[in-house]
């Protein structure tokens, strides 16, 4: 389908639509209309049913303002940067990796250096798309992603929207962990929004500034905990390795999830498992599988904390786009935030038997480091019990070095500083009371590692449109719909008396909405036009069954009977009142239009164009 052919779909009907219109709109901001607020709330019903109910994971909901500490313990201030270049002509900004992409065929220049995509903005001879400008020799900058704020009146307190989600459950983990009981492996899952100021927001629903983002942290012991592979060890995926990417002639790579493990090309069975199930989930949802690939991130482009991650990625008007990300992020999160807060961010895991071991100690003389190094004693002493930790045969020397941070401070005497503000002081081995004791163990500290699936809910709701926007012919003429999974669908049926002027018809229409309400689906009415127009607009709005009630149903000794129509096929099949909530949940829920006419008589002679 046509990127400008789902854009006027779309805001037509409904769908999704540029936001603040009647302002001149703002790029990057999108509204869900009443069809795809629908569409995109069953999409996250049905994340929610996979990745939180189905593993056994927990749900929160955290803020999506947090302070500036938090951004500065993750790494986002210095680091979660775009490449931006701006027009010396007009000054536009412009996205510079998106601008190399699109003039020299390049997939992911995010992946290269500043410098390196300065110059193919030369040899490309890339102008600015806003006025066409020359945009050899304008320097590429990187520009920070996130919204800043202010938390309280005045200048208070300085924060910024969050960027991810992840952030609010990586914050909470000191009491999420009390939760689970301190038992690993544990996940948790959030749904919301999250605010990126991106410098050229592009492509409906690809690149915004606010977004609605479906992640899981599951929390896992490196050591201990192991996926429970087995069920999808057979899940057949699409992968296209970082290898493949890097050879001219690469190809994909058609396997399972356990033959790709086991040889060692997802280097991370949980990433591995998680693929699996994210496979079985989009195919579900009605992914197209032929359009759709798991992509390992090369070297360059995978974030730094990130041993392994893998982009679930989908074909959508000849472009290929990121829908989900799969990271294996080791222990980098818990312990930045263990370093920089004020709680613990680790989990206490007991042995199954005590363990008695040999532990190197030290007990420093304070009387002897106080005068020796002032207000660098303290440092000096916690510099001296690590070192212990770490190499307790330095201690078998006449003196220990130990690195501390400052320049000496009000009294510290030492080696000049180091290139990293760093630096080094010696201690007598009698002043650090060194030994080795023996202690009784109950158990450890660990650090859990993070393996998190992230996806991303506005990019997979224009994959779904996307995917599922097809065209043919029914009664000679050509009709559009959307092959909307039913799970999925904005609506689960539309009632339709045949016609109006008959209060038979209209009374029962009444009812049977009346009824398929109370029963949990979402039903629209509609007795304005010809019938095989109000089937028109259901199909382009991915309905997947039409109820109709005719004459037929209700003349005669039988119970009142409807007829169903099923939006791909356009066949229809005549099912008792009494019965019809009961079957069309069914179908919702995943049930074969097909066994419903081998229960019920098929209408040979459709309703399509009959008129009021």
């Amino acid at each position: 389908m046509a990127g400008a052919d789902l854009v006027e779909l779309a805001k037509r009907r409904g769908f999704f639509f540029g936001a603040n219109g009647a302002y001149g709109g703002t790029a990057g901001f999108y509204t869900f209309g009443p069809q795809g607020a629908a569409l995109k709330r069953n999409l996250e019903d049905a994340w929610r049913d996979r990745f939180t109910l189905q593993e056994g994971n927990r749900e929160i909901e955290a803020p999506t303002v947090m302070p500036e500490a938090v951004f500065e313990a993750s790494g986002h201030l210095e680091g979660f940067d775009d490449m931006l270049v701006e027009c010396g002509e007009c000054g536009e900004s412009h996205r510079a990796d998106h601008l190399v992409e699109d003039a020299a065929d390049i997939e992911d220049a995010e992946a290269l250096p500043g410098e390196a995509v300065e110059d193919l903005i030369r040899d490309h001879d890339v102008a600015c798309p806003s006025c066409g400008s020359p945009l050899a020799g304008r320097d590429v900058e990187d520009f920070n992603l996130m919204f800043a704020t202010s938390i309280g009146p005045g200048d208070g307190q300085p924060g910024y929207l969050r960027p991810e989600t992840a952030q609010g459950i990586f914050v909470e983990f000191p009491r999420l962990k009390e939760y689970a009981r301190g038992n690993l492996p544990f996940g948790i899952t959030q749904i919301g929004p999250a605010y990126r100021n991106e410098i050229s927001p592009r492509g409906g629903l690809l690149r915004l500034r606010e977004f609605t983002q479906a992640e899981l942290e599951q929390f896992i012991d490196p050591e201990a905990d192991e996926p429970p592979l087995d069920r999808v060890a057979d899940v057949a995926v699409r992968l296209y390795p970082a290898t493949e990417q890097a050879d001219d002639e690469g190809e994909y790579l058609d396997t399972t999830v356990g033959e790709a493990v086991e040889a060692g090309i997802i280097g991370s069975p949980w990433v591995g498992y998680y693929l699996g199930v994210a496979q079985e989930w989009y195919e579900r949802v009605g992914v197209d599988m032929d359009r759709f690939r798991f992509r390992q991130h090369l070297a360059g482009e995978r974030a730094h904390y990130a041993a392994d991650c893998w982009d679930a990625e989908s074909e959508v008007d000849g472009d290929w786009i990121e829908i989900a990300g799969f990271a294996y992020r080791g222990d980098y999160d818990l312990s930045k935030h263990d370093a920089y807060g004020d709680d613990a961010f680790t989990v206490f895991k007991r042995y199954d038997e005590p363990r008695t071991v040999e532990r190197a100690t030290v007990d420093p003389d304070m009387s002897v480091l106080g005068p020796e190094f002032g207000g660098d004693a303290a440092a000096v002493a916690e510099a001296l019990e690590t070192l212990a930790g770490r190499d307790p045969d330095a201690f078998e020397a006449d003196a220990v070095t130990v690195e501390i941070d400052g320049d000496g401070g009000d009294g510290g005497d030492g080696d000049e500083d180091g290139d990293d503000g760093t630096r080094e002081v010696e201690v007598d081995a009698d002043v650090a009371n060194f030994s080795v004791e023996e202690v009784t163990e109950n158990g450890e500290h660990v650090t859990p590692h993070v393996v998190e699936p992230s996806f991303g809910v506005g990019r997979t709701v224009q994959t779904l449109l996307a995917h599922a926007y097809e065209t043919d012919e029914v009664d000679g003429e050509e009709r559009t719909y959307l092959a909307l999974a039913p799970e999925i669908a904005p609506r689960d049926a539309a009632v339709f008396p045949l016609v109006t002027n008959d209060d038979r018809l209209t009374d029962l229409a009444d009812r049977v909405a009346a009824d398929l309400r109370a029963a949990g689906l979402a039903v629209a009415y509609d007795d304005s036009g010809s019938i095989g127009r109000r089937y028109r607009r259901q199909d382009e709005v991915g309905t997947p069954f039409c109820v109709t009630v005719d004459r037929d149903g209700i003349e005669g000794d039988g119970p009142d009977t409807v007829t169903v129509r099923e939006r791909d096929s356009a066949a229809q099949v005549r099912v008792p009142v009494a019965d019809l909530a009961d079957e069309l949940a069914a179908l919702r829920a995943g049930g074969a239009f097909a066994e419903l006419l081998d229960r019920y008589d098929a209408v040979e002679t459709a309703v399509e164009t009959t008129e009021n």
